[in-house]
């Protein structure tokens, strides 16, 4: 079966040239597209809808508030699009819900690879905006009763955030001095304890857990 998916931006260009580029592959089938949040909710309510491609930026209601609807009262999962300039939205978009995180320049092959992997229960933010995030991240002040009250070792939580970093387990070993095996056996022990399934949601965890107080 098909990926039925909807499209939402308030710029009719951007819509109509992600309509055409995804029409193509013949695993989605675009099933609308919307120039504001508020029409978009609406169509999702009535209908269906495997996968919402959405704008942070529309009229009427924008894309972090029409996340959150649709993530509390559809099946549809979120995949956001956004720009560097947009930290605040992109991290209320993952409180809100969204599975996914694009830039709009993109390549179409990452866009439609984004698509189909959150369709199958991935969380897909690329890394790029995983790394903004976590330097952002670093700047602000973390609640010390946060860390004390974690379920988690001090190394484990040195190992999600050097994956919320987008580092790679070779990256993360000579950080941390210790070998691959004992990241490895770090992440499968955050694995265990979150009961994520992919290095993707650790790093959406730990901003989440740390970013918004566990909320």
């Amino acid at each position: 079966m098909s990926i039925k998916l909807v499209i939402a931006d308030d710029d009719a260009l951007i819509r109509e040239s992600l309509k055409i580029i995804l029409a193509n592959d013949k695993e989605i089938e675009v099933v609308g597209i919307f120039e504001n949040g508020k029409d978009v909710v609406k169509f999702l309510l009535d209908n269906t809808v495997d996968i919402a491609l959405i704008d942070v930026r529309m009229p009427l209601v924008n894309g972090v508030i029409a996340t959150l609807e649709i993530s509390e009262k559809t099946n549809t999962k979120v995949i956001i699009l956004t720009t560097f300039d947009e930290d605040e939205y992109i991290r209320d978009g993952i409180k809100n819900g969204a599975k996914g995180y694009l830039l709009k320049n993109t390549k179409p092959d990452k866009i439609i690879e984004t698509i189909k992997m959150v369709n199958q229960g991935n969380c897909v933010i690329q890394d790029e905006i995983l790394i903004k995030l976590s330097n952002n991240l670093g700047k602000e002040k973390i609640k010390e009763s946060n860390i004390h009250e974690s379920i988690f070792t001090e190394r484990e939580l040195e190992v999600m955030k050097a994956i919320s970093e987008g580092l790679s387990n070779k990256e993360i070993s000579k950080a941390l001095y210790i070998s691959e095996g004992t990241v490895k056996n770090y992440i499968t022990s955050i694995f265990q304890k979150t009961g994520l399934s992919h290095r993707t949601q650790i790093a959406i965890y730990y901003i989440k857990g740390y970013d918004f107080s566990h909320s």
